[in-house]
């Protein structure tokens, strides 16, 4: 299963073109896609029209909805976060360490663009897609 960040669907919506939009546009309607809960709250919070709103909220609610969190996600989450700060990373933002986390843990691949997630690729195994 492909887990795809905010930092894509953000583009994709915007009309944005790169290699990961493109990505995204090839898999839709032919791969199994998962959205977390939270990366969901991330993209629609981002619509000022009612409609563009309806539609993000229909295309997104097909694809699999994944319970980003939970106390197992967030213990784990942490120790990532303190073993890449062991090596001189800070990751910049808490929630993409847990979604790096859940993907890691639950063996998804991840189709992201945000450059926080590369050391959880280097160093911890997060696969991308």
């Amino acid at each position: 299963m492909i887990l795809v960040d905010s930092s894509v669907w953000i583009d994709y919506f915007n009309g944005r073109i790169s290699p990961q939009t493109e990505r995204l546009d090839g898999l839709l309607g032919r791969e199994l896609l998962a959205i977390g809960d939270l990366i969901l709250t991330e993209v629609l919070q981002g619509f000022n029209d009612d409609r563009e709103f309806a539609a993000a909220q229909k295309l997104l609610g097909s694809l699999t909805v994944i319970q980003i969190g939970g106390i197992d996600i967030a213990i784990a989450a942490a120790r990532n976060y303190r073993a890449l700060q062991k090596r001189g990373i800070t990751v910049r933002k808490t929630i993409d360490t847990v979604i790096a986390t859940r993907c890691i843990e639950s063996r998804y691949e991840l189709l992201h663009s945000g450059r926080d997630f590369e050391p959880f690729a280097k160093y911890l195994g997060l696969k991308t897609a």
